[in-house]
Parts: structure tokens; C-alpha cells; sequence
């Protein structure tokens, strides 16, 4: 059946349109636009001061014209960077400083901070304590426990700071970028803790880990052309499950305990060892010293017997006397000496020795009286003996 037969037409009963109802005669009438057009000039007329013709809306038109073109002024702070946009599509980047775009609807223009240095936590959120009106820290599970090397389960919190490097990569690359790099940077610990054992997370491995994370962050992300640059990985807190806490902690005391023993006795090896290879150092020189020494004073005696050797050759009964005499000096030089006459005898009046005397001759010490003698006054000037 064709439409017209139709009493309404395609759109229903009655001469209706496809954007609502049509001209009716029962029902109200729609305003007529040159009606509105002619109300509008009149009301402008009376609002603007003498004649207005052709001019005044040249004047308005005008007016309106640069108004608009004055709204493509705009400011890039210091921090930011200006990404120019034309009908969505982008055609540059402004830098800081008054610029001009064309307005809008054809250029417009966002202006991301490139410099804030931006922060991720992971693992825990800061919330709010409404009766101290205080922040406390929140734990959230389920993106701190992760499982370890050697098939324990570690309780991390960290975070993550980082900074706008390419503002067309981080627009227009990824729909959203923060999410991107929680995600990326909690599958990058996990796999980071994966490989390592739980012994080094909990102790002196934590440097390593965070290096790890970022480097292994920033691939994943360069990969995506994220336009992020990861400026540093903080560990906030690694410790055991809340559940087995208490028992590392006694296995980490125990541990510390075993590594300052160590140390103590590595200590006393350092400090003994030394002292020990000074002494047999000193004993060595000691000993090649007195070698030396020996060899030498033995040429020495060998050479000085060969000289008094080749003297006596040449006078036998001088060299002998003269031999005796240094000998007796030097066994005799320091001791007490007794003079005994063994020719001489003195006998009492009954024929008996008297006394004890016999053969003895008393010697005048005068090396004693010599030795004992007080050196002589400093007599006075101008005395006369």
C-alpha cells in the first residue's frame, strides 16, 4: 500500500513529520521564525541608543568575531607543557609562556604537568581518622602478599614515583595512565619477589629489589609508550605475614646473632693473624741477624788468631808471655786479688803457726782508697796554699 493512501502519512495519522508533530488544526500553532527574527531586531533596537541598520549588526558581528578569536589566548605554567589539539587530532606542543591556538571548536589545548613528580602506593592506602582527624595507613592484601622464591608468602607495601616525560605518549597511548603503572608496577614486584628468597627481601636485598622493579617497570612501559619516566621504587614495609610474624622475627634475632658471632671472630682473626706474622717476621730478622753476626765475629776471631799465629812464628817465647799476661788480665782484672808468700812461714812462740798469718802478705787496696776518695773542694778565688 502506498504511503499516500495513508492518512497520516509514514509517520502516523495525521500530517506529521519525522521530528514530532505537524501542522494541525486543533492543536496550537508552532511560532513562526521570522516572527521570532523581527521580535529579536526590535528588542535590539530598543536596547541600543539611536538607529540600528546595517552597521550596528556589522558592528556586533564585529564585536562577537573578536571575542572569539580572544579566547584562543592561553598560559602554560612553568611545570606544564601545552599539547595542541585540531578538530581531536594532535598537531604540536607549546612550551611555557603565553601562546594562541585557534579557538575553539577547531584547535583546543591541555596542558598536563610534566614536572609534578607523581606518587602510586601499592599495597596500602592512606585514609582518613575521623575522630583523631588524623591519616593512618590502610593495609590492602590483596596487592601486598606475594609468594617468593622459595615458596613463602611476603607482606610488601611500596611505592612508586614518577613523571610526565612525553605528554603525547601519556595522552593519547593509554586511556588511563595511573592505572597502567599501579598495574604494571604490582606485576613487576611479584615477578621481581619471585626470583628472589626470603631471607635477602627481609634483610640486605631491598636496594637490589627496588633497582629491579623500576628497571623492569620502565621496559614494560616503554614498550607501551606509556610517555612515563619511573624516577624512583620505595620499599614502605617487608615483613612476613601478620600470622607468622613472631616466629621470624625470633629466626631473624637467631640469624643476627650467628652473623655478629661471625663477625666477632673474624675480628679477633683479623687482629691476630697480623700480629702473629709481625712476630714471626721479627724472629727471622732476629735469627739473621744473629747468623750474621756470628759468621762475622767468627772471621773476625779466625783472622785475629792467624795474625797472633803468624807473631808467634816470628818470636815464640814473647808471643807466649805476652799471651799469658792478656789472659791473666782479663780473668783477673775484676776480682779481689790475695797475695800468698809460700816461701815465707810465721811461727809462734810454742813452734806453732800464729794465727793464720803465715804466707799471707796484706796489699795496700789502692784502687779501693782511690775510689772512696772525695774529690778535692773548690777552693776559693785568691787562696793561697
Amino acid at each position: 500500500m502506498s504511503w499516500k493512501n495513508q492518512s497520516g502519512g509514514p509517520w502516523g495519522n495525521g500530517p506529521r513529520g519525522p521530528w514530532g508533530s505537524g501542522p494541525s488544526s486543533s492543536g496550537p500553532t508552532p511560532p513562526d521564525l521570522e516572527d521570532l527574527i523581527r521580535r529579536s531586531q526590535d528588542r535590539l533596537r530598543t536596547m541600543m541608543p539611536g538607529s540600528f541598520g546595517a552597521k550596528g549588526v556589522i558592528l556586533v558581528i564585529a564585536v562577537v568575531v573578536v571575542g572569539w578569536f580572544l579566547t584562543g589566548l592561553y598560559r602554560v605554567l612553568p611545570d606544564e607543557q601545552g599539547v595542541v589539539l585540531r578538530f581531536g587530532k594532535f598537531v604540536g606542543i607549546t612550551q611555557p609562556g603565553l601562546n594562541y591556538h585557534w579557538p575553539y571548536p577547531i584547535e583546543t589545548v591541555l596542558t598536563p604537568k610534566v614536572t609534578f613528580v607523581n606518587r602510586i602506593d601499592v599495597g596500602m592506602r592512606v585514609g582518613e581518622d575521623t575522630r583523631r582527624n588524623t591519616s593512618v595507613m590502610r593495609d590492602v592484601p590483596e596487592e601486598s602478599l606475594m609468594l617468593t622464591g622459595d615458596e613463602n608468602i611476603v607482606d610488601v607495601d611500596f611505592a612508586v614515583f614518577w613523571v610526565i616525560s612525553n605528554a603525547e605518549d601519556y595522552l593519547f597511548n593509554v586511556q588511563n595512565p595511573e592505572g597502567t603503572i599501579k598495574a604494571v608496577a604490582e606485576s613487576a614486584m611479584r615477578e621481581v619477589i619471585g626470583r628472589t628468597n626470603i631471607q635477602p627481601i627481609l634483610t640486605g636485598a631491598r636496594q637490589n629489589i627496588e633497582t629491579g622493579v623500576q628497571e623492569l617497570m620502565q621496559s614494560v612501559l616503554n614498550g607501551y609508550k606509556a610517555g612515563v619516566q619511573i624516577t624512583q621504587v620505595q620499599l614502605q614495609k617487608v615483613d612476613p605475614p601478620s600470622q607468622v610474624i613472631d616466629a621470624f622475627r625470633d629466626v631473624q634475632a637467631a640469624r643476627a646473632d650467628a652473623e655478629r658471632s661471625q663477625n666477632e671472630a673474624q675480628t679477633y682473626a683479623n687482629r691476630i693473624l697480623p700480629e702473629a706474622r709481625g712476630e714471626a717476621s721479627r724472629i727471622e730478622n732476629a735469627a739473621q741477624a744473629y747468623r750474621e753476626r756470628t759468621v762475622v765475629d767468627a772471621r773476625g776471631q779466625a783472622a785475629r788468631f792467624i795474625k797472633i799465629y803468624d807473631e808467634y812464628q816470628k818470636a815464640k817465647v814473647v808471643t807466649r808471655e805476652r799471651m799469658y799476661l792478656e789472659t791473666m788480665e782479663r780473668v783477673l782484672g775484676g776480682v779481689e786479688k790475695v797475695l800468698v808468700d809460700s816461701s815465707a812461714t810465721r811461727q809462734g812462740p810454742s813452734g806453732a803457726s800464729g794465727g793464720g798469718q803465715g804466707g799471707v802478705v796484706p796489699v795496700l787496696p789502692l784502687t779501693d782508697l782511690l775510689r772512696r776518695q772525695p774529690a778535692p773542694a773548690a777552693q776559693p778565688q785568691g787562696a793561697t796554699r
